[in-house]
């Protein structure tokens, strides 16, 4: 679970002050902490369909912020998917 101190730390890490949550990185940011939450989740209750539906909505949005960032500013991105360790 993500508590509000866990956020705040995320959202200053990526997004460079407190209140700049807008930032695709951050909401990447932010979406990569639940979904890895939920994969613990799913670990313990595998049968939780509903739960796992919401996992693939966070999944798909998350890709889609990483396409953005990817066509905007190609570096951004790589240094981002390197920072959360999201791919090879």
């Amino acid at each position: 679970m993500l508590t509000k101190e866990m956020k705040a730390q995320i959202i200053a890490e990526y997004g460079g002050s407190e209140t700049n949550t807008g930032a695709a990185e951050v909401q990447v940011a932010l979406l990569t902490a639940r979904i890895r939450d939920l994969q613990d989740h799913f670990k313990q209750f595998p049968k939780d369909h509903a739960s796992r539906r919401g996992l693939l909505k966070m999944v798909g949005a998350r890709r889609r912020l990483l396409k953005y960032i990817r066509n905007s500013d190609v570096n951004r991105y790589r240094e981002l998917i390197q920072k959360l360790e999201l791919r090879k």
